[in-house]
């Protein structure tokens, strides 16, 4: 039996992790930028950013004042036994880490835009839930996204007729308009297929794949590399302000669908691609 308690100490330490220590393959990006980038504003830009990354992990502060709406990713061992609502619990630690950590509080109602200055709400933090068959431990995900990339988002019903050619540009014009809106470079996550609204959380749940790690699938991965080389060239640069790197890696994830559409979605993630794991088991917590 894996108790609340525990759930909740480890979801508030890994929204900590998430929020303060920038993920290696991220860091490791940002470092390989910085020796290729040639604009010395750019340069500069990158410098800054990885000393930002040191210091926030050396106080244990947030790496952005923009903490972000939190998104989890939870997988449910089919051999765990547990006697709350594990959605209620995940809200709970959301609560509990705006205020420990701290997190800046940014959900509020679409409408009125009334601040619950707890980071929850409707529908608020995002979760997705998976099954793990025959697993005895929960793994949870959490992904702090910003509204500066969020912001960016695009989602294009295109007509099959149009391809992978429709589908290189769509993105390229994409990241285009967003110029410097979203702090790049960071990952560009693009889903491909299934419905609308798939398409979307496949586009979003690329920027979990660590930069680097191309997709299974040979084809989609040599599209990955050609798209990367593309934005790149675009003069985008560090925070928009020229150069050659324009973003970290592209990420794409597949679905199959209808056959009368062809839904693409990109989910451009800022400098800060923030993310962390832990597994919970009844015998003890380890973050991965």
């Amino acid at each position: 039996m894996i108790s609340e308690k525990i759930i909740t100490e480890a979801t508030v330490e890994l929204l900590r992790r998430a929020e303060t220590y920038l993920p290696k393959d991220v860091e490791d990006a940002l470092k390989k930028a910085y020796r290729k980038e040639e604009s010395e504003l750019g340069k500069i830009q990158l410098r800054e950013i990885l000393e930002n990354v040191k210091f926030a992990r050396k106080k244990s502060i947030p790496i952005c004042q923009d903490t972000g709406i939190i998104n989890f990713y939870v997988g449910l061992g089919s051999g765990v036994k547990i006697d709350h609502n594990i959605e209620d619990t995940l809200v709970n630690a959301t609560k509990l880490a705006t205020e420990e950590i701290p997190l800046r509080p940014n959900a509020v109602n679409p409408l009125t835009r009334e601040n619950s200055d707890n980071n929850t709400g409707i529908r608020i933090p995002e979760m997705e839930l998976e099954i793990l068959k025959g697993k005895k431990y929960i793994e949870i995900t959490a992904l702090p996204k910003g509204a500066g990339s969020e912001n960016m988002c695009k989602l294009k019903m295109l007509k099959p007729s149009e391809g992978v050619e429709g589908i290189r540009r769509f993105v390229l014009e994409s990241v285009a308009e967003a110029k410097g809106n979203p702090c790049p470079p960071g990952v560009i996550g693009v889903g491909i297929g299934g419905s609308s609204d798939l398409a979307t959380k496949l586009a979003k749940s690329a920027l979990l794949r660590k930069i680097g790690k191309g997709n299974k699938d040979k084809e989609i991965a040599k599209l990955e590399g050609e798209l990367e080389k593309d934005i790149n060239k675009l003069g985008i640069g560090p925070m928009g302000l020229g150069g050659g790197i324009s973003c970290l890696g592209v990420n794409i994830e597949i679905a199959y669908c209808h056959t009368g559409s062809l839904p693409v979605a990109v989910n451009i993630g800022c400098w800060a691609n923030r993310r962390a794991t832990v597994r919970i088991r009844d015998n003890g917590v380890g973050f991965l």
